[in-house]
């Protein structure tokens, strides 16, 4: 907890009480009833005011009967207990005992408190001993068990003021006898999140990714639990630790819960929980107190992602598409509750659970009395939840990070059940037989938003589909097909797979689909992408570029330059129509006496002056033609002869072929015939795109400049950004587009 944010609903409450104060500047915190002053911006401070706070105003202990920092005898060096609840007025009789350690404490560290904690309490002979961090809390009957009992003196909880006996569980359904789940913000449950992630990480004992995995295991149990509609108002929660229970018992429990879980949900876990009972329990102490399901859902999901990304960066080195570029993307685009909606590289699902939450904030506009209108709240359930289960797809190639994004759709409140693990370049055909899902069809989506990953490529001897793909093949230049005629496709050794992408979203999208990509801009720029955008423009209406700033992704390392770019994809005529018409111009053009007329009679004029060679190679075989005219004329010449001439003139031509002198005006030739042929060839292809664009019908193309999109370089928030003023203008020219319903063709 930071003491210059807003303080919690406990530490308020207790300063309403009076039962503490914070100095103007919240530096230091009194403990009224005791008069003692310390620095509340040490983080165990934060802890112990928070824990006494509990004491007072949730189990009912008085503030006159605790105090602080209390002389602990009988032990060398000498120790202060962080708090003492005292049996008596005269603050004579020990019974609760409490050390507090900060939020980030590491598990070695919290282990090494209970020892400490034991050692307190039994030299003031207390009954309870409580040890928290603020995020994590053990409680111990230390009266009734050995000194050195750590296990089955371990309970659900401490009695409240007033009872005698301790409850064999703390967290209940509705919190009658006990208490119901609570609430957290974003910010405590990112730490619960990190910290039971470092407890089973335990700095090296267990690669960080397993960790992550079996984390994720655990929330889904936690999630499962909570939702559990055959338990009633009263009844324990079982994702939490039980009285006087075996750290085994506990795994057992938490193992049903997960084979339950599984049993609906088979394609998120595949294997079971690999965890022994101890770092199990080490993980339901973070995670038990938490009600997840209640948990503001933007406060949840940004915690799990803030986890999950800062974790997947540093160990797969994945570079999530930022929050607000994602946001950009779907607030632009026209999606109801009807459409489907895929990412075909789906990452943590960034760009699906922002669908999601689009949906969601529909029906709580259509259904804005479902709090108090039981049919107008299942109205709003089914409108979001039906488009969560059966519109929204996801393909990711990593399992782990599949995994990660249909946890983080659970957590979001579902979404998880079409999101599937497969390479998104393979055969569609293909990806429905891996993954046993029939959704993933072509011409079937309305929307597809994604980011695939740059700088990497598919290599043909790697993965043999990619000659099935129109740009995975070697391109032919059009005037070269006419000059040397059309041979047969032969794949190219490798290509982007961002550009592999653009086709096959292409393949899935229906006809007036829209694709929103991220791509690097080299695919827009770059001379040797021509033949990329002559494809797009034959399939896709261009919607929109909008430019990313140099810095998008440089907090995530990677700092290549981007934009989005939003294309319509063509009906079947459109695309053929627009073929045809180009094939027309190629053909009447290529004929043109300035055009393909003029380049073969260069070609050939270049051939016949190369193959007769510079002067000097011209004089030698004309000196030869005269001597031999000139022996043959004085009868002399006989055929030896003539063919020592030859063979000696040959060698002179050849000779003189290697000098420098010869290579020079060769290359001078053939450069200067090059430059007037392609100087043809450039004026034809300026004329076939000026006819072109005479005959298709032109369109306008949204253009935007984002200079600043809400945050720097190294990921710090900052006011300025473009795209929320970019925002709503693009999406009325969208939708203005899918009105007019426009085509290339009257």
């Amino acid at each position: 907890m930071d003491p210059a944010n807003t303080l919690n609903s406990l530490l308020q409450k207790g300063l309403e009480r009076g039962i503490m104060a914070l100095d103007n500047d919240k530096k230091n915190i009194t403990y009224t009833h005791r008069n003692k002053k310390y620095r509340f911006s040490d983080p165990e401070e934060q802890v112990r005011a928070e824990t006494y706070c509990s004491l007072v105003l949730n189990y009912g202990y008085k503030p006159e009967r605790i105090d602080f920092e209390v002389k602990v005898p009988r032990r060398t060096p000498s120790d202060l207990a962080d708090i003492v609840v005292y049996n008596d007025d005269a603050l004579k009789a020990p019974y609760i005992v409490v050390e507090c350690k900060k939020e980030e404490v590491s598990e070695a560290e919290f282990v090494q408190a209970i020892e400490q904690g034991f050692g307190n309490i039994n030299s003031l002979d207390g009954h309870y001993l409580i040890i928290t961090s603020g995020i994590k809390t053990l409680y111990f009957n230390r009266k009734d068990f050995p000194p050195m009992e750590r296990q089955e003196n371990l309970i659900a909880d401490i009695p409240k003021f007033g009872q005698t006996k301790t409850a064999r569980f703390k967290y209940v359904k509705g919190g009658q006898g006990g208490f119901e789940l609570e609430t957290v913000s974003e910010q405590e449950l990112t730490r619960r999140f990190k910290q039971a992630h470092d407890a089973l990480w335990a700095g090296g004992k267990r690669n960080p990714s397993a960790a992550f995995d079996e984390l994720d295991k655990l929330i889904f149990c936690k999630m499962w639990d909570e939702n559990n509609d055959k338990r009633e108002d009263g009844e324990p929660y079982d994702f939490q630790i039980f009285a006087g229970e075996v750290p085994e018992t506990l795994l057992k429990r938490v193992r049903t819960i997960y084979q339950h879980g599984k049993e609906k949900d088979a394609e998120v876990f595949k294997d079971d929980i690999r965890l022994n009972a101890q770092e199990l329990r080490t993980v339901v102490g973070y995670l038990a107190p938490i009600h997840l399901t209640s948990t503001d859902l933007d406060s949840k999901g940004r915690a799990f992602e803030t986890f999950m990304g800062s974790f997947f960066r540093g160990e797969f080195g994945q570079y999530f598409t930022p929050r607000n570029i994602v946001k950009f993307i779907v607030d632009v685009l026209p999606i109801k509750n009807d459409a489907f909606v895929l990412d075909t590289s789906c990452g943590s699902g960034g760009f699906l659970l922002y669908a999601l939450d689009k949906v969601r904030a529909q029906a709580s506009t259509r259904f804005p009395n479902r709090v108090a209108n039981q049919k107008d709240a299942v109205k709003h359930y089914k409108y979001w939840h039906d488009f969560a289960e059966k519109n929204l797809y996801g393909i990711e190639i990593s399992e782990d990070i599949a995994r990660a994004a249909k946890m983080n759709m659970i957590i979001h409140d579902d979404g998880h059940t079409n999101v599937v693990t497969a390479d998104g370049l393979e055969p569609i055909s293909r990806i429905r037989e891996l993954t046993k899902h029939q959704g993933f069809a072509e011409n079937r989506f309305d929307f597809i938003l994604t980011n695939p990953p740059f700088g990497s490529s598919v290599k043909f001897n790697e993965h043999r589909y990619l000659e099935q793909y129109d740009l995975g093949v070697k391109d032919m230049d059009w005037i070269d097909a006419k000059l040397k005629g059309v041979k047969p496709p032969e794949p190219r050794n490798s290509q982007d797979t961002e550009i592999l992408f653009i086709e096959q979203c292409h393949r899935f999208l229906k006809p007036n689909g829209i694709l929103a990509m991220v791509i690097p801009d080299g695919i827009l720029t770059n001379s040797s992408s021509q033949y990329v955008r002559d494809w797009i423009e034959e399939r896709y209406r261009i919607l929109a570029v909008v430019s990313m700033p140099q810095t998008a992704f440089s907090a995530n390392d990677a700092g290549v330059k981007s934009s989005v770019i939003f294309l319509r994809k063509h009906k079947a005529e459109t695309t053929a129509a627009i073929r045809e018409e180009k094939a027309r111009q190629r053909e009447t053009l290529f004929d043109a006496p300035e055009f393909g007329v003029e380049i073969r009679r260069l070609l050939d004029e270049k051939a016949v002056t190369l193959r007769r060679g510079n002067e000097t190679i011209q004089k030698l075989q004309e000196d030869l033609v005269r001597h031999i005219e000139a022996l043959r004329e004085q009868g002399t010449l006989n055929r030896n002869e003539q063919r020592t001439l030859e063979r000696e003139v040959r060698d002179n031509i050849s000779a003189y072929q290697r000098t420098d002198d010869y290579k020079r005006w060769r290359e001078e030739t053939s450069a200067g015939y090059n430059e007037r042929i392609d100087a043809v060839r450039e004026a034809l292809s300026e004329e076939f795109i000026r006819a072109t664009s005479e005959k298709l019908q032109d369109y306008p193309i949204f253009m935007a400049l984002a200079e600043q999109i809400g945050y720097d370089a190294t990921g710090r928030t900052i006011p300025q950004n473009d795209l929320d003023t970019i925002t709503p203008e693009l999406a009325r020219f969208i939708e203005s587009v899918a009105r007019e319903e426009d085509n290339f063709f009257a």
